[in-house]
Parts: C-alpha cells; sequence; structure tokens
C-alpha cells in the first residue's frame, strides 16, 4: 500500500467520521474497552454471512483471499513480513503462544508491569508451577521508571513483556528503551500492543520487538474475536507450537497425508477453523485506517483528547493520565463527580459512552471524535446531579 498523503486534522477527522456510523447517535469514547466497527468491517462481514447463507462455502477461495489480504494488512501496520503474522481470536492467545511456548527452566524469570491488565500477567503467573518467576515493576500513574525496570532484569530473565499503552490511565510507554533494557539482558521482548495499534504508528524494528498481539475490537475497529500476533521470523524456533491442527502443515489441505511438517512461519498456530467473517471485517477496517494514515489519525487523537484535557479541569476534575509529549495517548483517565459508575450511567442516558475503571472515569477517543462530542461529554458531566 502506498503511503496516504499528510492530511490536516479536519480533513483526517471528515474522512473518518464518514466512516463510522455509531457517530450519528453516540459522542463514543469508550474505545479502549469495545469499539464500534467501522462501515466498511459491516459491510465486509454482512457480505461473508450472506454468502455463507446463499452459498454454502463454495465461496472459500474468495474468503482465503480475503484473509491473506488481511494478514498482510496486518503485517504493513506494525512493519512486519505477512509470513510472521498469525490470525488469532484474541490478545490472550497471542500472548499463550509465547508464554506456553518457551522452554522454560526453574530459576528462569519474566519482567512485566505491575499495572497490566490481566491477560498479560495471568499467562506468565501460570508457569509458576514450572519454577518461572514473575516479577512486577511498579509505575506511576502509568510512567515507568525504566531504572527499576532494569534492575528487577538478571541473566535468568527470559522475558520482559509490556503494555504499549497503559489500559487504565492511557500512558504510552517507550518501547525503545524498553527493548534495550531487555535485549541487554538477553531477554526477549513481548508487547501487548491493543490499546495502541490503529492509533498511533509502530515498527516491530524499532525496539525491536520479538512478540507483539492485538485483538482489533478496540483502536483496530474490528469485531470481538479477531486479532492477530507477531512472531519474529527467527524467534519462531525458541516457541514450541501451540494448538497444532490441519492447518498447521506445510500439505495444507492435503488431508490424508499425515506427516507431521509445520509450516515455517506464523501461520502454523492457525491449526483449526478461524472466523472467517470477523477477519475480513478486521481487514477492511486496517485497509480504512491504512487508507487515512496511521500518523494523520494519531494527530486527530492528540488534537480532540488534549482539547478534552483542557475542559476537565474547568469543571474541577483532575486529568489522571500523563499528558505530556509521547507519553499521550488516546486514552483520558479522570477523577469522576460521584460514584464512577453511576456518573458512566447517567453519561450513557445522555448518548456519551465511556468507561469506569479504577475508582475514575476513563474516555478513549478515536481520530473521528470531534469538538461536538467533547461538548457532549462536557455537558453530561456538568448536569451529573443536577437531575
Amino acid at each position: 500500500m502506498l503511503e496516504p498523503p499528510a492530511r490536516s486534522i479536519e480533513e483526517t477527522r471528515g474522512l473518518f467520521r464518514q466512516q463510522m456510523p455509531v457517530a450519528r447517535k453516540w459522542a463514543y469514547f469508550d474505545h479502549a474497552a469495545v469499539a464500534p466497527v467501522t462501515a466498511p468491517a459491516a459491510a465486509a462481514m454482512h457480505r461473508c454471512v450472506d454468502q455463507s447463507l446463499a452459498e454454502g462455502d463454495t465461496v472459500w477461495t474468495q474468503w482465503a483471499r480475503q484473509l491473506r489480504e488481511t494478514r498482510q494488512l496486518a503485517a504493513a501496520l506494525v512493519g512486519a513480513e505477512a509470513d510472521e503474522i498469525a490470525l488469532t481470536p484474541n490478545t490472550t492467545a497471542g500472548i499463550t503462544l509465547v508464554a506456553e511456548g518457551i522452554d522454560w527452566r526453574p530459576g528462569d524469570n519474566v519482567v512485566a508491569l505491575a499495572d497490566e491488565y490481566p491477560s498479560n500477567l495471568y499467562p506468565w503467573m501460570n508457569q509458576a508451577d514450572r519454577g518461572v518467576e514473575t516479577r512486577l515493576a511498579p509505575t506511576d500513574e502509568g510512567r515507568v521508571d525504566y531504572d527499576q525496570l532494569a534492575a528487577l532484569c538478571d541473566r535468568r530473565t527470559r522475558v520482559v513483556t509490556v503494555s504499549w499503552v497503559a489500559f487504565s490511565n492511557g500512558c504510552r510507554r517507550d518501547l525503545g528503551r524498553i527493548g534495550e533494557i531487555a535485549a541487554g539482558c538477553g531477554a526477549l521482548l513481548m508487547v501487548d500492543a491493543i490499546q495502541g495499534l490503529g492509533a498511533f504508528p509502530l515498527d516491530v524494528h524499532d525496539a525491536p520487538i520479538d512478540f507483539l498481539a492485538a485483538d482489533g475490537h478496540k483502536w483496530m475497529l474490528g469485531h470481538e474475536g479477531a486479532g492477530f500476533a507477531y512472531i519474529r521470523r527467527d524467534r519462531l524456533p525458541l516457541l514450541r507450537p501451540l494448538g497444532v491442527g490441519a492447518h498447521s502443515v506445510v500439505q495444507g489441505n492435503d488431508y490424508t497425508r499425515i506427516e507431521l511438517a509445520l509450516k515455517n512461519n506464523a501461520s502454523r498456530y492457525e491449526g483449526g477453523s478461524i472466523n472467517v467473517p470477523g477477519m475480513v471485517g478486521l481487514g477492511a477496517s486496517l485497509q480504512l485506517l491504512q487508507s487515512i494514515g496511521i500518523e494523520n489519525i494519531a494527530a486527530a487523537i492528540l488534537d480532540v483528547t488534549d482539547r478534552l484535557c483542557r475542559e476537565l479541569p474547568r469543571l474541577g476534575l483532575r486529568v489522571v493520565s500523563p499528558r505530556e509529549g509521547d507519553e499521550r495517548s488516546g486514552i483520558v483517565s479522570f477523577e469522576s463527580p460521584g460514584d464512577p459508575a453511576d456518573v458512566r450511567r447517567h453519561c450513557l442516558e445522555q448518548g456519551v459512552a465511556l468507561a469506569a475503571r479504577a475508582g475514575r472515569l476513563r474516555a478513549s477517543a478515536h481520530g473521528y471524535n470531534d469538538e461536538a462530542d467533547v461538548e457532549r461529554l462536557i455537558r453530561a458531566l456538568s448536569t451529573y446531579g443536577k437531575r
């Protein structure tokens, strides 16, 4: 795909908003939870289901081509090669490929961040019965003390695993610096990228990143149950294959040839059936995002979240999320004027979607959110308790 042109924030927002029917009804600030799908994704999924209804599997060749396109788009999004991408049902599945695939030895350890989403902790903690220790580096409102992180690493650290963007407060981490820490002790770098992909540019070679996982139902604007994992080509031999099935082998559809000759690429992990409608829909959203331009979308996201952060203090609400430089993301965590769950219900009644997390409110804006959406959110918050 050719690089899209640089666009103004207004042009980016206009092009993007046309493809987001949810904006007709909602000021939608909950992309960090479950995002609405794009119009192209919905159309692609509808076509796939309609074909299944009318044609059965006689159109499988077409679906297979569309799955290849989704794989290629996912690879392009992170600067990888298509054969380094495994199509997975969710982020957890991608993380588990690594957590369960490494040849752990008693005394090994994993270093993670203390504020990780559970899906990037439990798969590693589950290795305790194999003698693996999970060490947690403290954070301060999402900010990482990189010296403390490095101090937890030693010669027995096999993996450093982090979320690119903190789910609770939106702090975007310096993956290049974390990659240096991991490389310095001979460890592998695993990145949970679900809260950043689709919103901000990422190239897996910059850190460099060894493994990455993300589901499509947040910033990539796909449906739940369709995501992908990146496994660096030269790291594939380090992992014991999991989920091995009929589609893991080089002979593919020759089901009478029983020979465990695994594919020499990440698709070896796609042993069984794939959520074809979901993956086709994800591909359509990735096509849209990349045609608009991730750099352009990132600028629009920072513009609207900066605007929100200027308005919230005027209501006496403290913004908790780091909002300086590259720590900023699409997530704005802030204090609530009342019980967060109750305030969220009030906002929903006003046509504003956001989340309650960790005793605070969390607004997560995408590149199509505009000034009018911010005004609706501020108005909903200002009328809380005046019913």
